[in-house]
């Protein structure tokens, strides 16, 4: 999945991974910047997990019970609360982006022989979902990165629209 992501990057100009169409609205690269930070947020879980010496007997909550029974994500728009919602990085370059992705790799890689063995009642809590173990934080960087192709391509068509918008500002305005 994040294969797909870092090579998709590989497609845009500067321009268009900066593109903001309206207000309110992300670029490509935020909606990069944003997924990395919740990626490594979701891996330090992860880590946090494997070190706890006490165990956690709660679970999740309704939303989280659904969302992993589903294995991902409703295809919804979620928004956060305000603090939880500054607007993310946009300024990385595709370069700066790829590395970024390679991190998140890498850690996964690190983790994906590791998890499993970690004892599933030593939890850190989500503000959403629950109290959620190694594994589950683990899954959740993957149902993250899936959750966000729906806006990648909404955000794909924006800049698609802008290009015609600017055509035809320039047309109109040779005319």
């Amino acid at each position: 999945m994040i294969e797909a992501y870092k090579s998709d990057v590989q497609n845009y100009s500067i321009e268009q991974l900066q593109y903001i169409s309206a207000k309110g609205v992300w670029s490509i690269c935020q909606m990069y910047d944003h997924l990395i930070a919740v990626a490594h947020e979701y891996l330090d879980n992860v880590e946090l997990c494997a070190k706890a010496e006490e165990e956690q007997s709660l679970g999740k909550t309704e939303f989280g019970k659904q969302l992993y029974q589903n294995g991902g994500f409703p295809p919804i728009k979620i928004k956060l609360p305000d603090e939880m919602n500054a607007p993310p990085n946009n300024q990385d370059s595709m370069e700066k982006l790829t590395t970024r992705l390679d991190h998140v790799m890498n850690r996964l890689q690190e983790w994906k022989m590791k998890v499993g063995a970690i004892n599933p009642n030593l939890k850190v809590k989500h503000g959403g979902f629950g109290w959620l173990n190694a594994q589950e934080w683990y899954e959740l960087v993957g149902m993250h990165f899936r959750h966000h192709l729906r806006q990648k391509a909404e955000l794909e068509l924006n800049i698609e629209n802008g290009k015609k918008e600017t055509i035809q500002d320039i047309h109109i305005g040779d005319g």
